[in-house]
This record gives structure tokens, C-alpha cells and sequence, in this order.
């Protein structure tokens, strides 16, 4: 690959130099990532003509420190130094922060396997590592401050607390949906829980050739906590990368481990971690930073917010009818909505990035395509359901979120299935109004499992 240096912005200079004076060479070839954080992938020549290929990862650009991106790399090298398979770091780059690792060789997402066979070998590889991750002393990882605990709240809501935390600081409209989420995994805390580990966090993200891991990835929200979280976050990987039957995948690391684990506190952690992800994007949904990708946003906060809702209702029994889609309004604004369209399908580029940029302002146009010729019925839908609800039909979207976010803190948990119930039908309708802008996750729902094993 050739590699135009200066078309990169003067910030990305300094962690080109930093690449060349840790792996000990200078960059060939390569190119950045299409994707919303900053990632580039690097060929780099050392002195002997060998070529290495290097991989610069970036803090989040919607994140204003470099704590979580310098405690990722401080997890790759505990993970490393204990024998576990990364990829092989070379250094941390200090501004623009940023690790430095070797690409491993390899491919993700499961359903890429060639076979069968091949399936359920990295499957079962994949689960055996995490049994070994789990075993690791603590003591490597709380010395660049992960903190243990055996209280049954922490261990339960993990790295949720500080994610409720900074939600909760930055909220500026109501939300609540996600009060409710807070709300009802606070309240079913499993109580019994005692043991703590090193959990990868966003568990399931690895790579995989021949049948085999290759290496381990993403320790970006990686804490000591409950083991257990490690299994319930493959119920969210699960929706966008394949991880066969995790009932299966369940009873293989029950076997890698010694003895049973509770599937209700599975599907607790499940729960739990997937309402994280909306926590971390509702802020850039309701005032969006230049660099975000609006519709990608949007979508996670849809899709992984509806998902913990529905395995609530699987929990609790709750019996959920289809909502009923919005109908098409054509309004005046429909041939320039089109027109739009037109011309951003007929944008050309060669730059892989400014082709990513461009698709992401396309779809951004069609959504809002979408809510010009949809939205005024949907909300008309919503408001009508709203008022069976609180008893009084809200007269604007602000009122309605206001007064059921008041309803969710009032009702204390006792209205959990009309609660329920009505958020998932609205954020069905929702995720309809999206899906022609949406890339991924159209439609999907988390696996569960029965409740009575275990």
C-alpha cells in the first residue's frame, strides 16, 4: 500500500513519528481506518528490510481524556505479560494518545468460519481463553489502578456505575427509557455474587485463522468484576457478530471451569451491559459532536436499548403485540429530500475515508427523509399509546419523555410491564423510521435462554 504522509492532518504527524520511533523504522505504506474513531493500519520498513504491519489505535474522538485508551493498553500488557494471546504492543504514543501494536494475522466474526467444524473449534478456543483470563491474579491489574471488589453492587452493575455517572452529568433532555433500564437492574441486583476477576468488558472481540485464536482484542471497557459479565456481554456481540448458540457456548466454559454458572445472572449482565451502550451514545443523540456519525449513533441507541427491554419481558413474562408502523405523509419537501439523495449516490471518490465521511452525511439525508415523510404520523401513534399509559395524552415528544420519566421514578417498579411493554413497541416503530438509513442490526434481538436451568 503507498502511503500519502501529509494528507493526514498535523496532529496525526506525531503519532506517525511515535509508530517509527517505537517499532523502530519508518512507515511505508497504509492508511486509516474508514470507521468514526481513529485507527490507522501501517506498513513499517526496520533497518533490515523486514516490514512489519502495525496497527495505531486512538483514543475515542468523543471522549476529552486518554484514560480509557491508556488503561486499555496497560490491560494488553498485563494480558500479554500473563500469556494470553494479543496482539504484540509496542508502545503507547502520548498525544495524540494512542497504542501501537502489531497486527495479528487473522479474521473476525464467526460466520466467516469455513465450516462447521471450523465454528465451533474457534468457539471453543475463544471460550477456553476466557476461562483462562478469568483465572489470572487480580493483583497485575490492580496495579495500574483497577479496583476489586466483593461488594454484590459493584460487582453486579461493573463498569455501568461510572457509565450511569457521566450519563447522568451530561443528560440535558429526559430519557426514560434508559431511567427505567437503571432503574430495574438496580433493583434486581443478584445478591449472591462474591467472586472477581479480570472481565474483558465488550466480551466476544477476536480473531481468528485455521480453527484458532489468534489474538484477543478491544480491552477498551475491560474491569475487575464479576465473571459472569464476560458471558452475558456475548448476548450484544452476538447481534452483530454471529456467536452461534451461547446456551452451547455457556455449557463450554462450565466445562473449561469446573462447575455450573446461574443463567439468570447471565442474562442480568446481558441486560446490563447492553444498556451501557446507550448510556455512552444518548448524550451525542440528543447534541451530537462535529465527529460523530449521527445515524450509527442513533441506531446503537435504538437497537441496544430495545434488546434488554425485550429480555426483561423474557425474564418477567410480558407478552409484547407488535406496534402498529407509521403511514407516509407526503409533504412539500419530498423532491428535495429525493434530489439529495440523488446527488450524494452520484458522489465518486477514491479516498476509502472521504467515501466513508460521504455515506455517513447520505445517510443522515435519508433519515431525515424518513422522519419528513414519516414522523409526524409515528409520533401521532406515540402520543395515542402514551395517553392509555399516564392517563393524559402529553402535548409535545418534550412533555411526553418528562412525564414518563417522572412515571418511572414514581411507579418504583410496579409498573414494570406497561413500562416495558411501551417502550419496546416505540422503539420498534422507531427502528422503522431508520432502517433504509440504518448499516447494520436491522431487526435483531438478543438469544435468550430458559430460565429454570442453570
Amino acid at each position: 500500500m503507498s502511503f500519502d504522509r501529509q494528507s493526514h492532518a498535523p496532529e496525526w504527524q506525531k503519532a506517525f513519528d511515535a509508530v517509527e520511533s517505537l517499532v523502530g523504522g519508518r512507515i511505508v505504506g497504509g492508511g486509516r481506518q474508514a470507521r468514526w474513531r481513529p485507527v490507522f493500519f501501517l506498513e513499517v520498513e526496520r533497518p533490515d528490510g523486514e516490514i512489519l504491519p502495525i496497527c495505531f489505535r486512538g483514543g475515542r474522538s468523543e471522549v476529552a481524556d486518554d484514560g480509557p485508551i491508556r488503561r486499555e493498553y496497560e490491560c494488553f500488557k498485563a494480558l500479554e505479560g500473563n500469556g494470553i494471546l494479543v496482539p504484540e504492543i509496542h508502545g503507547f504514543c502520548e498525544s495524540p494518545p494512542g497504542i501501537v501494536m502489531q497486527t495479528s494475522p487473522g479474521r473476525h466474526d464467526l460466520a466467516t468460519a469455513e465450516s462447521p467444524e471450523e465454528f465451533e473449534s474457534v468457539r471453543d478456543d475463544f471460550i477456553r481463553i476466557l476461562a483462562d483470563i478469568h483465572r489470572l491474579p487480580t493483583r497485575d491489574f490492580e496495579g495500574f489502578g483497577l479496583e476489586k471488589s466483593t461488594d454484590a453492587r459493584i460487582l453486579a452493575l461493573g463498569d455501568s456505575l461510572s457509565s450511569i455517572k457521566r450519563f447522568r452529568k451530561g443528560k440535558s433532555r429526559p430519557e426514560p427509557a434508559l431511567e427505567f433500564l437503571i432503574d430495574w437492574t438496580e433493583r434486581n441486583i443478584p445478591r449472591d455474587r462474591s467472586e472477581c476477576c479480570f472481565v474483558t468488558g465488550d466480551s466476544g472481540q477476536f480473531i481468528f485463522e485455521k480453527g484458532r485464536v489468534t489474538a484477543m482484542l478491544d480491552m477498551e471497557l475491560a474491569y475487575l468484576g464479576d465473571p459472569l459479565a464476560d458471558l452475558g456481554g456475548l448476548f450484544c456481540r452476538d447481534l452483530s457478530e454471529t456467536m452461534g448458540d451461547l446456551a452451547v457456548a455457556i455449557g463450554r466454559y462450565e466445562a473449561a471451569i469446573g462447575h455450573a454458572v446461574d443463567r439468570r445472572t447471565v442474562l442480568y449482565h446481558a441486560i446490563r451491559f447492553s444498556m451501557t451502550t446507550p448510556l455512552g451514545t444518548a448524550l451525542a443523540v440528543a447534541q451530537p459532536p462535529l465527529s460523530a456519525e449521527y445515524v450509527q449513533y442513533l441506531t446503537w441507541y435504538l437497537v441496544y436499548t430495545r434488546c434488554p427491554l425485550e429480555l426483561i419481558a423474557h425474564l418477567e413474562g410480558i407478552e409484547i403485540p407488535e406496534p402498529d408502523l407509521p403511514e407516509e405523509t407526503l409533504s412539500p419537501y419530498a423532491v428535495p429530500h429525493d434530489a439529495l439523495q440523488a446527488r450524494f449516490l452520484a458522489f465518486e471518490t477514491h479516498d476509502e475515508f472521504q467515501a466513508y465521511e460521504a455515506d455517513g452525511l447520505r445517510r443522515l439525508a435519508l433519515y431525515l427523509r424518513q422522519g419528513d415523510r414519516f414522523g409526524r404520523d409515528l409520533l401521532e401513534r406515540d402520543l395515542d399509546e402514551v395517553e392509555s399509559l399516564l392517563g393524559r395524552r402529553p402535548t409535545s415528544w418534550q412533555d411526553r419523555d418528562a412525564a414518563l420519566e417522572e412515571c418511572v421514578r414514581d411507579s418504583a417498579g410496579t409498573r414494570n410491564a406497561d413500562l416495558v411493554r411501551y417502550f419496546v413497541r416505540r422503539f420498534k416503530r422507531e427502528e422503522a423510521l431508520l432502517a433504509p438509513a440504518m448499516r447494520d442490526l436491522i431487526g435483531v434481538r438478543m438469544q435468550t435462554l430458559p430460565i429454570g436451568a442453570g
